[in-house]
């Protein structure tokens, strides 16, 4: 390890993450990035790896994309800045109309934010407002964020850590059982339910036939709002626009955040029906903030939405995913310790045979030239997400490594 490395880890363990920087080191992992392009970036030391975390799904794009740093440049010569919250923006306009006319359901407005946390916090505090309910109800070891109210829905372990849950508030519900989902809500008392359309820190088990559609209408059946959590989910990445659009739902909130930003300038927004969107022309002054809808985010936002909305570019994501899925099942049927694949489009989860088999795969892929993340709940599953441009070409160089990286850990 080089000295400049060897300092910028010191910096870090010193003023920033010093606990994340032992678990990494743990598991033998010392990546400190530098050059980064498409769906590649490179530790300073020159090690190239295939980035098939992409950050959650921030880099949907891939990193420092063409099309996107050119709109950044274009909006600071257009003289564009955060802009002033309190104002009518020409850009905020123009993306908000963009985001309700892509998102299914007869939604109305749209408040940005600038992040996927506080977007979030947008939607409930909406929901609760709309329904003059307080609870939530969420799956069982989901994940919405890090912040006040994000946080407490979920799996809520780490708002606990910082005494911030709120359990007489927030209802948490297995995954794919509609029985009780329909406990949680015939109280009638619950202002939203909210689920991640694919649940990504859970492995990403896909939701079984109806189980969406059938939770929205036990929602309308017991007057709660339903709120798509397409934060990691959307953009493109399963072949439509948004992942909810498989499985028949239209919900009366959507959130989107990460991919948004191109990866280039943080912009995220929480789309809303008349009802959830009600409080905006009651007191328009009750959630601010500062750098939500920044006016050069929305104009790079709007250059991601006409780039992943393109119909021949979720076609592709069709195609090339559906080549990914039969590369993995041949896999598969020669290495048994590959348990399982779940994927829609270029959203996928992979269980292995073992506990912890997804943090060994993690080492040994990294190892090998591919970096990827566990699953946040479930050791034995990695996040394994190709960015939207994926060719064919690639996912053979992703094979390659996968069969190397399986001979190695089985």
């Amino acid at each position: 390890m080089n000295g400049l490395k060897s300092e910028i880890i010191e910096k870090n363990r010193q003023f920033v993450c010093p606990e994340k920087i032992r678990v990494f080191n743990d598991i033998g992992i010392n990546l400190v990035i530098g050059k980064r392009e498409g769906p590649y970036i490179y530790d300073i030391d020159g090690k190239k790896l295939i980035d098939l975390h992409i950050n959650g799904g921030t880099y949907n794009l891939g990193h420092r994309a063409p099309e996107i740093i050119k709109a950044l440049n274009e909006a600071l010569e257009m003289g564009l800045d955060i802009g002033n919250h309190h104002f009518p923006s020409s850009q905020r306009g123009l993306l908000a109309e963009q985001l309700v006319e892509l998102t299914p359901g007869d939604m109305k407005s749209v408040v940005f934010a600038s992040g996927g946390s506080e977007s979030v916090d947008v939607a409930i505090k909406s929901a609760r407002h709309a329904t003059n309910r307080r609870k939530i109800v969420s799956i069982d070891h989901g994940f919405h964020g890090r912040t006040g109210l994000s946080g407490s829905v979920g799996d809520t372990k780490n708002a606990q850590f910082f005494l911030s849950d709120a359990p007489d508030v927030s209802v948490g519900v297995p995954f794919n059982d509609l029985n009780k989902m329909e406990n949680a809500l015939k109280a009638n008392d619950t202002a939203a339910v909210i689920i991640e359309t694919i649940p990504a820190t859970l492995g990403f088990p896909l939701p079984e036939r109806n189980y969406l559609s059938d939770v929205k209408l036990l929602c309308e059946k017991y007057g709660a709002l339903y709120i798509a959590d397409e934060i990691q989910t959307g953009l493109g990445r399963s072949g439509k626009l948004w992942a909810i659009e498989h499985y028949g739902v239209n919900p009366d909130i959507l959130v989107t955040a990460k991919g948004l930003s191109g990866g280039i300038y943080p912009i995220a927004a929480t789309v809303l029906n008349k009802q959830a969107g009600a409080w905006l022309y009651e007191d328009g002054f009750a959630h601010i903030s500062t750098f939500g809808g920044s006016e050069i985010g929305c104009y790079v936002g709007r250059k991601v939405l006409d780039i992943v909305s393109d119909p021949k570019l979720l076609r592709n994501v069709d195609i090339v995913s559906a080549y990914l899925l039969k590369r993995l099942q041949d896999l598969q049927k020669k290495y048994p310790y590959l348990l399982e694949i779940r994927q829609k489009g270029f959203i996928s989860g992979l269980k292995f045979d073992g506990e912890i088999a997804g943090i060994e795969m993690l080492k040994a892929l990294y190892d090998n030239g591919i970096w990827v993340m566990v699953s946040g709940y479930d050791f034995s599953v990695i996040q394994f997400k190709p960015y939207i441009y994926t060719d064919k070409p690639l996912v053979d160089d992703i094979i390659e490594i996968m069969e190397k990286s399986i001979i190695q850990c089985q």
